[in-house]
């Protein structure tokens, strides 16, 4: 077995998401077309004689303690397994915070997969996601990870082709949306308009990327795009630029737009920093080819 371990923690963007209904335990009930991307946080693990659990990353305002989900998912394991060493922890991040975009749950997925291999629990892929949903509904998607159509209130998965090639634009403005805030305020039984999900599912099995891009739709802008004029702004400034398609991703605020040339993604880009809309900008590509997690 190894000391130590270094693992990428991938950000997601939603091809589509819709709410279709609020469960009694006030979870809500959602389909979704989730898409990994190129954009990561690196996760360090090591191994300790000492009990216990330390955690270290670049960004002074997380919390290192039982508030992060990384502490809570390590907790979970060595508790299980009555792991008696220590874990040290060092996370550097650049997926933004309170995003839209998983960040925190994709570097929880990742000490799930990395306490997995360093202490040889032998759980499966499906063991590790089983888990995963104990602390969040994203947390098995982004061990799975790659493109699938999420349901229920997000863990129950299906595979997908992988999106075809192209390059997306990210970019988050500087406001951070609570998701709670916005399933609170999201009125399900009088939204107007439902994304076509099957339809951007079909697409992906044709390989039709200008499909995907006319049927990109999240519900959930219902609240935050009154609410953060950022967010409208990003998707026309992409638009006006020559994106495909643009859409807020998750509960947000970062919005993602779909080129075919990396130029005009990187032009636009430039021109959303130099306008003060976002300084968090990124051009990536999906991610379609992952490491092996698990068994």
């Amino acid at each position: 077995m190894k000391d130590e371990i270094t693992l990428r923690a991938y950000g997601k963007i939603n091809l589509g998401l819709d709410v279709t209904g609020k469960r009694p335990d006030g979870y809500h009930e959602v389909r979704m077309v989730m898409q990994t991307v190129g954009l990561y946080d690196s996760i360090r693990l090591e191994r300790r004689r000492e009990p216990g659990i330390e955690i270290r990353t670049n960004i002074p305002f997380l919390p290192t303690g039982p508030d992060n989900l990384i502490y809570q998912a390590a907790k979970l394991l060595m508790e299980e397994f009555r792991i008696e060493e220590g874990i040290f922890i060092n996370l550097y991040k650049k997926i933004p915070v309170s995003a839209g975009m998983a960040g925190g749950s994709s570097d929880a997925a990742a000490v799930f997969v990395g306490i997995n291999r360093l202490f040889g629990l032998g759980l499966s892929k499906k063991g590790l996601m089983v888990r995963g949903v104990k602390l969040g509904a994203d947390i098995p998607y982004c061990i799975l990870r790659g493109t699938a159509l999420a349901e229920g209130i997000g863990e129950q998965l299906t595979p997908l082709p992988p999106m075809p090639d192209c390059f997306i634009l990210l970019a988050k403005p500087p406001v951070s949306v609570s998701t709670k805030f916005v399933y609170k305020n999201l009125k399900v039984d009088s939204l107007f308009f439902h994304p076509d999900i099957d339809g951007i599912v079909d697409s992906l099995r044709a390989g039709d990327l200008a499909g995907i891009s006319a049927r990109l739709g999240n519900v959930l802008e219902t609240v935050t795009v009154p609410v953060y004029s950022q967010i409208q702004k990003l998707k026309e400034c992409m638009a006006e630029g020559g994106a495909q398609a643009a859409l807020m991703s998750g509960s947000g605020p970062t919005v993602f737009g779909i080129f075919e040339e990396k130029e005009k993604a990187d032009k636009v880009g430039w021109d959303i920093r130099a306008g003060g809309l976002a300084k968090q900008v990124y051009t990536v590509k999906p991610l379609n080819v992952v490491e092996r997690i698990g068994r």
